[in-house]
């Protein structure tokens, strides 16, 4: 093993833990970590490893249920030598081997080193929340929390694959295991590998519950999910360092802090941002911490952030993800990074309770027409009538679900991604398709829910979440996706989820005790940003010099479509695909792939 590869490996890393650094080696085998001391600051250093030496372990995350298992561990004879949470882990590898990984209740990526069975044994937990990059290579393998950290081997190739670089242009983002190099694959959520003997073997350990929704009534539901969240969020607020909560005025954001306070954090300390345009939110998360008398801080920003901000972003993505999202949430962190460790957030109630209303009210409205006898038939006819409206309308009428509802995030169509590509893939991504097989049989909500929870959330939207803030040295925790609330909403009729107009109808009932109604009622609008008045005005002149110079995204795409696409924009609304093409110009000239 050579020291010196893996401190680049480790270097390359070190915002996600500046309080501690660490290597170890052991033969041909070595490990790396930073360090963000969250539990336990005094002990639980890493890498770790048992009393003989024979298992090393580095682990990054929470295990929110390690006292527990601390108590049943150490009733079975297991020795302690710290409080933490990672050596939880390691005396539960001793304990139970591969199967510690389904007693793990948190969010976490870790690998081990067992030198008795001479295997490497590796796990990602259930939703995705931490990430787990890895390259196999004929005679040595390679793991780290970043992209980034397993370039530092020379020796990894950075070929880039156009089936993911086509499946980026019409997505926004790259569906796992498959990753935008075509030679390193990302750990799937809920799945762990072994590697012993030069064989890499990669199994599932968890996945959403495949029976059909139990018979729950409304009221038991809020009941069960009060006080299913109570323990949650409890459990969530574990820490030995400053902790507090990103506040968006949403609902879901709003409804964390409610739970905070409700469980005795007094002053929970809030953290929003916003701009000065209509888009801004900061009316209403002043709101709802005046409602809960938090310790509230507030952030705005301007155009010049998103393209200063823009290569920094890019860098600690990793992959090109083009949410413009990233820009808030990275201020958002560094910001919050000034006050505290830790901070809890929403994410993942939109995909457990089906908060993305327009695309799934309206889809599951076309679900309900295409039960209708001979409709199928009609719109096959009115597709090819002369009215164009007529035909679109038919035409999407006519088209299955699994065809017609692809995720949350599109950028460019099919047809469009094939004329930018300079090489078109022979190939193409069968990931949503994929996600679809896995629910057979469900209800058309559910399905939506599973391609998004199966795709969108672990891909984009907590990518984006653990690199803004990791990039921040800021822990971000989701009490949403504890796979414990993950599997009571996955039980839920898809009629508690959304009722009529009502998006999230469960959450929204839960919660309205504790939460202005204004708040629970108004429009969703996730987390805004003004980009498609910037890209025309402030931001157009950046647009066409990044795009049309040298060394980015030409490289790889037909220079004559990104100068249509700048031209066109003034006229139509072409923000997402114009930030998908920044995002990736950008990435092109840090990672430098061929």
């Amino acid at each position: 093993m050579d020291e010196a590869v893996l401190e680049r490996m480790r270097a390359v890393q070190q915002h996600r833990g500046p309080d501690e650094r660490g290597l170890w080696t052991g033969g041909h085998v070595g490990f790396g970590f930073n360090r963000l001391a969250i539990i336990d600051l005094a002990s639980g250093h890493q890498p770790m490893t048992n009393e003989d030496g024979s298992v090393c372990l580095v682990f990054n995350g929470e295990i929110y249920n390690f006292r527990d298992l601390r108590r049943e561990l150490a009733d079975r004879g297991r020795p302690f030598r710290t409080q933490s949470d990672t050596e939880v882990i390691l005396r539960a590898w001793e304990q139970w081997g591969e199967d510690c990984v389904e007693r793990l209740r948190g969010m976490f990526a870790f690998v081990l080193w067992d030198r008795n069975s001479q295997t490497l044994f590796g796990a990602r937990d259930r939703l995705g929340i931490k990430p787990l990059y890895y390259w196999a290579g004929a005679d040595s393998f390679a793991f780290a929390s970043e992209l980034k950290a397993l370039l530092a081997c020379d020796w990894i190739p950075r070929r880039l694959d156009p089936v993911a670089l086509e499946e980026y242009l019409r997505r926004r983002y790259v569906i796992g295991p498959r990753t935008i190099l075509r030679d390193v694959r990302k750990l799937p959520p809920g799945h762990c590998f072994t590697l012993r003997n030069g064989e890499l073997h990669i199994r599932r350990y968890w996945r959403l519950p495949p029976a059909p929704p139990r018979g729950i009534n409304e009221t038991e539901a809020i009941e069960e999910f009060r006080a299913l969240m109570d323990e949650t969020v409890r459990i969530h607020l574990i820490a030995d360092v400053p902790l507090g909560a990103f506040l968006s005025g949403g609902l879901d954001s709003s409804s964390i802090v409610g739970w905070m306070t409700r469980l005795g954090v007094n002053p929970v300390q809030t953290f929003s941002i916003g701009y000065d345009s209509p888009e801004s939110e900061l009316a209403y998360a002043r709101r709802v911490a005046e409602h809960f008398h938090t310790d509230h801080h507030e952030l705005r920003l301007t155009p010049a952030h998103f393209r200063d901000l823009l290569p920094k972003i890019v860098w600690h993505m990793d992959e090109p993800v083009a949410d413009e999202a990233c820009v808030p949430l990275l201020y958002l962190a560094e910001f919050a990074r000034r006050k505290v460790t830790v901070v809890l957030s929403g994410e993942g109630a939109d995909e457990l309770f089906g908060g993305y209303q327009f695309n799934y009210a309206r889809n599951m409205a076309w679900e309900r027409w295409r039960a209708i006898p001979g409709v199928i038939q009609a719109a096959e006819v009115a597709s090819r009538l002369p009215s164009s409206r007529i035909r679109r309308r038919a035409t999407v009428l006519k088209t299955p679900l699994e065809q017609r509802y692809q995720g949350v995030s599109m950028a460019f169509s099919p047809e469009e991604a094939q004329r930018l590509l300079l090489d078109a893939p022979a190939a193409k991504s069968s990931s949503v398709e994929d996600a679809y097989r896995q629910c057979n049989g469900r209800d058309a909500l559910s399905r939506m829910l599973f391609v998004d929870t199966a795709t969108w959330l672990p891909d984009d939207l907590l990518t984006k979440a653990d690199r803004m803030t990791m990039a921040a040295s800021l822990e971000l925790r989701v009490p949403f996706l504890d796979h414990k609330v993950v599997e009571f909403a996955w039980s839920l009729p898809s009629s508690l989820k959304i009722r009529g107009e009502t998006a999230k109808y469960l959450l929204k009932k839960a919660v309205h005790p504790m939460l202005p109604e204004e708040i629970i009622y108004r429009e969703k609008k996730g987390f805004p940003v003004p980009l498609n008045a910037w890209l025309r005005n402030e931001l157009a002149e950046f647009s066409r010099d990044a795009l049309l110079s040298r060394g980015g995204a030409g490289d790889f795409l037909n220079r004559s479509e990104l100068e249509r696409l700048l031209d066109s924009h003034q006229q139509r609304d072409h923000t997402q695909q114009l930030l998908a093409l920044l995002v990736f110009d950008q990435w092109v000239r840090l990672f430098e792939p061929s």
